[in-house]
């Protein structure tokens, strides 16, 4: 990494100059803007006082969850922050780091059945013991159930079972992405590997269908084992090929989303220097990385062959923000000006909708009042009745001992 030139989030990639100073060819794309109106909402702070905040989850109507960085779910009971850890995983992690970190308690989501079974799933990063004579690795990624204990708001500590894990050589470009699909399978998002430009082997990981980096998965984990692959994955019985992979091609997947009406599942994929882009995950599908970034080369610069790849649906330049942060499709009932709008954000603190015409997706701006100006977005989250929050943070990382700057936001109409 040129030091000089990258300033890095948290897990959500680089930040890079602004400028783009090459010519790229670009791809066939849906990305062509007519500048749609700008739609403006209003924002409520639920709460604050988080340690460095990734995820929600809606337990109940009156409960949510929401994941600190360093290790801990934390109950928010009718909208105040309890004093109920649900779930504490800091003993099996890495130990974070108090400034720039991609790694740590990354996500959450609730098993379909979880008012039945009381089960969810996390993802979360684990040391890795190196030996002398084999390959480093810098931590694991781990995807693990839990269940919750009997009439209480907490889980048992007890209760894991571990679903899969990954081996990851560098510290960056987790993914992290864990949701269910409305098919009950389990879909999980893995970045290609960390570092820059996805330098894994000869084609890099992304294109490499042997391994789980840079891909997204899809997993049947109702079984009695970890997990089952299911039958109609696009490459199971292909030789070399890992079958959980249903799609791939990826550099930092890092949310993941159904859209309730749709059923189809939308990804933030965050990009390197250049560009970032928001997909929408099809079977099989190659989405191009590395030999692209969004719709243009990147490995060769020039002169790349878009054959074969699944464009994005949007992409925006870093001089319009550096790490997107992938939302929701808008279902609730109390916005009705974004009904069926796809809602994401960056970073830095843009939020912007996509609004689909015909065989595009149209990216209009939205503005929200009482956004905390020195405020970075970290998250999303829509709850039971489809109404979205987003996550703040005004760190970039964790902070040290004490530092709690983290809140969560709740959008509504215009006020």
């Amino acid at each position: 990494m040129k030091a000089s030139l990258s300033i890095k989030s948290i897990a959500w990639g680089t930040l890079t100059v602004a400028s783009v100073l090459a010519i790229v060819t670009a791809l066939p794309s849906f990305t062509k803007n007519n500048a749609p109106a700008t739609i403006i909402l209003s924002a409520i702070k639920v709460t604050d006082g988080i340690k460095a905040p990734t995820a929600l989850a809606f337990p109940a109507p009156n409960k949510a969850w929401v994941t600190e960085q360093t290790g801990a779910i934390r109950l928010i009971k009718s909208g105040k922050l309890t004093n109920v850890v649900v779930l504490d995983v800091k003993e099996k992690m890495i130990k974070v780091n108090t400034g720039y970190e991609e790694r740590g308690l990354l996500n959450v989501t609730l098993h379909p059945k979880f008012a039945v079974n009381g089960k969810f799933y996390i993802f979360y990063s684990r040391p890795y013991k190196n030996e002398p004579g084999k390959p480093h690795f810098n931590h694991t990624d781990v995807v693990a159930e839990y269940k919750m204990l009997p009439n209480s708001d907490q889980a048992d500590p007890n209760s894991e079972r571990i679903i899969l894990t990954q081996d990851k050589p560098d510290g960056n470009h987790n993914g992290s992405g864990i949701v269910f699909g409305d098919d009950g399978y389990l879909y999980v998002t893995f970045g290609d590997g960390g570092g820059q430009h996805d330098q894994h082997g000869a084609i890099g990981n992304g294109q490499n269908l042997n391994t789980w980096l840079g891909k997204v998965l899809r997993i049947n984990i109702d079984v009695d084992s970890t997990y089952s692959v299911p039958k109609d994955n696009p490459f199971v019985g292909k030789a070399d090929v890992k079958p959980e992979i249903w799609a791939y091609g990826f550099r930092n997947p890092y949310r993941i989303t159904v859209d309730r009406a749709s059923k189809q599942l939308f990804i933030g994929e965050v990009g390197q220097d250049k560009w970032e882009e928001v997909d929408i995950l099809q079977k099989g599908a190659n989405y191009g990385w590395r030999v692209v970034e969004g719709n243009h080369c990147h490995n060769p610069e020039n002169g790349c062959d878009f054959t074969g790849f699944t464009p994005p649906i949007t992409e925006y330049a870093h001089s319009e923000g550096v790490s997107v942060i992938g939302g929701y499709v808008y279902n609730g009932k109390q916005i009705p000006s974004i009904k069926g709008k796809y809602i994401f954000g960056d970073w830095t603190g843009p939020v912007w909708y996509l609004q689909k015409a015909g065989d595009k997706w149209l990216r209009g701006n939205v503005t929200i009042k009482n956004y905390p100006a020195t405020a970075k977005i970290t998250g999303w989250g829509e709850d039971q009745s489809g109404e979205l929050y987003y996550l703040t943070n005004t760190e970039t990382g964790p902070g040290g001992p004490g530092v709690t700057t983290g809140s969560v936001y709740k959008i509504i109409k215009n006020q």
